[in-house]
């Protein structure tokens, strides 16, 4: 079980290529959203994303030289090829053929190596356990991992410092919860309360924590947030969130790409529609406290995506 602790444990494995990143604020998006917003500028670490800590934590748990094997469409790939390469350690990353070619240029710099597969007819998992087989390689997956979810939580950890004093809800972006958990142990105890946020038609995590049990997605495609698109919550990370966390929201996929117009206008943020879901959460839901801290995820993305956000605005 990954606890508060857990996560101060991993934030202090954090080496100096793990970024303590700003938490920033513009007046006019608080007209836009009529209440305060903060936001935590995560697209700014190392790899673009939020998910270099929870691999980091993971990778620097196991011994030294150990390889590992990952399952990503592009953040995840990226932050482990990152940890991997800085801890010595060789990394194979399982993608989808059609994540953004972006992600996977990028999970291949940091010296992975890439295995494509065709999501519509080859089981990734299949791919991965014969991988894992022949080269003794330990799976680290994407969020449902106590160390990846301690990792993630130090996100939380520097919101709790940056934010002392205040009380708000704190909005995150959420696929299977790793980073939303994360936060949400690390909050505990100090007046702010994370809060997930989902695309329309894809709020397992929404749905499950009004219900009180986990429920599946119907559909895995169909949304521009490529990046948090999930079957159902985790395992590990629903009862954390089930015990901690505030009611999910959900935003529209046009919502999201205003909002990344809207942080690249006003903070100069490139964001990817995914990491973008809470703070047009911030910007656009209702029954929201004065003040809000959106956890802005992560921010590789396509040009052309980024093209048609901007258009948007």
């Amino acid at each position: 079980m990954t606890t508060r602790a857990l996560v101060q444990a991993a934030a202090l494995r954090m080496g100096p290529d793990v970024r303590r990143t700003p938490l920033l604020h513009a007046p006019l998006l608080d007209r836009i959203a009529g209440r305060r917003v903060l936001v935590k500028a995560e697209s700014l670490q190392v790899t673009g994303s939020f998910k270099l800590r929870g691999a980091w934590a993971a990778l620097s748990a196991l011994p030294k030289g150990t390889g590992v094997l990952a399952y990503s469409s592009g953040n995840h790939a990226q932050g482990v090829a990152y940890a991997g390469a800085c801890l010595g350690m060789p990394v194979v990353v399982v993608m989808p053929s059609d994540a953004p070619s972006v992600k996977i240029a990028n999970t291949r710099a940091y010296g992975a190596e890439v295995v494509l597969y065709d999501r519509a007819t080859e089981d990734r998992a299949e791919i991965g356990a014969r991988i894992m087989a022949e080269r003794g390689l330990v799976l680290v997956p994407p969020y449902d991992h106590p160390q990846v979810i301690a990792g993630q939580g130090t996100v939380g950890l520097e919101i709790a410092g940056q934010a002392k004093g205040l009380t708000a809800d704190v909005l995150v972006c959420c696929g299977g919860g790793g980073l939303t958990s994360g936060i949400a142990l690390a909050l505990e105890g100090t007046g702010l309360r994370a809060r997930p946020v989902e695309p329309l038609g894809f709020d397992d995590m929404a749905r499950s924590l009004a219900a009180g049990r986990p429920l599946r997605n119907p559909a895995l495609s169909g949304s521009v947030c490529d990046a948090i698109l999930t079957p159902e919550p985790g395992a590990l990370t629903f009862p954390i969130l089930h015990r901690l966390a505030g009611p999910g929201l959900v935003v529209t996929d046009d919502q999201a790409l205003t909002a990344m117009a809207l942080a690249f206008t006003h903070l100069r943020l490139v964001l990817e529609p995914g990491g973008a879901v809470a703070l047009a959460a911030a910007l656009f839901a209702d029954d929201l406290p004065e003040t809000v801290i959106a956890v802005a995820s992560g921010g590789n993305v396509d040009p052309a995506i980024f093209a048609k956000a901007l258009a948007m605005a």
